[in-house]
């Protein structure tokens, strides 16, 4: 029996693509007059890797993002007026549903009669406690871990924490940056599910001679595999 650990967003439910269609809606409100979409998602990208590391992930952080982006552009801070407009934008981010990947319920049903699953995802501990909540999805994970970071440490911390085996457990995600490369630096094995969508911010290089990590198509793949 294999310890299998679940990345969230993006792997069993959509997620990215509900901010890039609110920084879509951004760019456009915004209307800059000599900035065009992908000089402006620059500058974005660069407050996104700034705020990160002081103030973490999740919708919250999101909007501050785009505030900051308001004011670093205009050179000026955002008007009561305009705040409510960038406010109103992020407001498709509100998480009372999630749009599950196909079949993600019955794979994990049926992974679970074989193997010991858990959830590790990071984030703003109670949005990712509601997201899971409306998927229906929890009483498949025997834990549930959301955490600041995904790195080298948090990993570590979890073999120690679940007392795992490092060579039988598997980390399952779409995000190279947090799923795959600190998993594999940990001993853990890993199997990459590559997302159309995945946040730039998570891309990193694998590497292809890494015969501890598995690259499948689709989630329901992982049936055949496990």
């Amino acid at each position: 029996m294999s310890t299998l650990v679940f990345d969230a967003d993006d792997t069993l439910w959509e997620n990215n693509i509900l901010f890039i269609r609110v920084v879509d809606d951004f760019l456009a409100w915004l209307a800059h007059p000599t900035l065009d979409h992908a000089a402006i998602r620059a500058v974005l990208n660069d407050i996104e890797r700034a705020n990160v590391k002081v103030h973490g992930y999740g919708s919250r952080v999101f909007l501050r993002n785009l505030g900051d982006c308001f004011e670093k552009l205009n050179e000026r801070p955002a008007t009561e007026a305009e705040r409510r407009e960038i406010e109103q934008l992020a407001a498709a981010l509100v998480f009372d549903r999630v749009e599950l990947m196909p079949e993600v319920a019955e794979t994990l049903a049926d992974l679970g009669t074989r193997h010991e699953l858990a959830l590790l995802t990071k984030g703003e501990d109670a949005e990712q406690r509601r997201k899971l909540a409306a998927s229906g999805l929890a009483g498949h994970f025997g834990s549930v871990h959301v955490v600041r970071e995904k790195n080298l440490a948090t990993y570590r911390g979890l073999t120690e924490a679940m007392a795992l085996d490092p060579g039988a457990t598997w980390m399952i995600g779409n995000s190279p940056k947090s799923d795959i490369i600190p998993a594999r630096q940990a001993g853990w094995n890993a199997v990459f599910i590559p997302h159309p969508h995945t946040w730039e911010l998570e891309h990193a290089a694998l590497d292809p001679a890494d015969t501890g990590v598995l690259e499948l198509p689709s989630f329901t793949a992982l049936r055949g595999r496990f």
